[in-house]
């Protein structure tokens, strides 16, 4: 499942305990309806795993989709996590202190996940 444009398109997989949706682009005023929709379309599973390595711009409108969907994802039990988010991404995670509401972490070789 996946929706796209010319700036952004996003991709999700469904598994038995975890939804994995990985952005690509830019996520910003003009493609956060798309980011937003793809997380709110994401089954109810114990934890939604947000892959932001494709992910070259975070904005604030971006930023408020996330909180959106951690306090949802909450709401019904779960965890939103962040994933290999890319040095940009990762100093907008830190500047708005979002990485101490969810978890951010770097996926390893070996396939776990890891503090980031």
């Amino acid at each position: 499942m996946g929706q796209s444009s010319d700036r952004f398109h996003v991709e999700m997989s469904v598994g038995d305990l975890v939804v994995d949706v990985r952005a690509v682009g830019e996520v910003d005023i003009a493609t956060v309806g798309s980011f937003r929709a793809a997380l709110w379309a994401a089954p109810a599973r114990p934890v939604l795993r947000v892959d932001l390595s494709g992910v070259r711009v975070l904005s604030a409108a971006g930023v408020r989709a996330l909180v959106a969907a951690h306090l949802r994802v909450r709401a019904r039990g779960g965890e939103l996590e962040l994933v290999d988010p890319d040095p940009v991404v990762a100093r907008v995670l830190r500047a708005t202190g979002l990485q101490r509401v969810m978890p951010v972490r770097q996926s390893a070789l070996a396939g776990e996940l890891v503090p980031a």
